[in-house]
């Protein structure tokens, strides 16, 4: 990972609380909830089973959009 992306992250973090406590960012980024891109710049769209489980889903319509900083972010610009 680039040293900008490492210190992006390492900004975001410190900015937000993670009820599951960055387990993402423990695990290289290798155990991300279930999200997909859909073009949006600040949302993913959510793919979880239990979506209202999380403080971060956004009911939208029938479904739900995932609005985790770092969870977007990573989507964005690594492609996960």
């Amino acid at each position: 990972m680039q040293e900008e992306m490492a210190r992006h992250i390492a900004e975001l973090m410190g900015t937000m609380e993670c009820p599951k406590g960055f387990r993402c960012a423990e695990t290289g980024f290798e155990s991300l909830c279930k999200a997909g891109d859909i073009g949006l710049e600040r949302y993913l769209v959510c793919l979880e089973e239990n979506p209202p489980e999380c403080v971060f889903s956004l009911p939208f319509g029938e479904g739900y959009f995932c609005q985790c900083p770092l969870r977007v972010y990573i989507a964005k610009n690594l492609g996960k």
